[in-house]
């Protein structure tokens, strides 16, 4: 998955881009992890999440987990079609905190 960051201060805007699924997991998991560990501040877009399963909502929950272990903020942004189906199915969207929010054009 190409994950594209932007860097203003300490603060790291992260860009996901195409499927967040099992095949993708493991080399997602660490170059996520890892720019948690080095920015103050983190949002992640997922509105180019285009595949999304439990293995890609894994990693979000462990992301959430890590960020609070830091006491870092992190926001999820612009949610995908594919990521809004997984939180809906697991009935997940409260668990973020964040506010789910339609990606550009994807209102329904």
């Amino acid at each position: 998955m190409p994950i594209s960051s932007a860097y203003h201060h300490d603060r790291c805007a992260l860009h996901l881009d195409g499927p967040l699924t099992i095949y993708e997991a493991r080399q997602s998991k660490q170059r996520l992890l890892d720019e948690l560990n080095l920015a103050r501040e983190l949002d992640i877009d997922l509105a180019g999440v285009s595949e999304f399963d439990t293995a890609g909502m894994q990693i979000l929950l462990l992301l959430k987990r890590e960020a609070g272990r830091l006491d870092k903020p992190l926001r999820f942004l612009g949610h995908s079609k594919a990521v809004l189906a997984v939180l809906d199915l697991y009935n997940l969207a409260g668990v973020f905190g964040d506010p789910v929010v339609l990606a550009s054009g994807d209102e329904a």
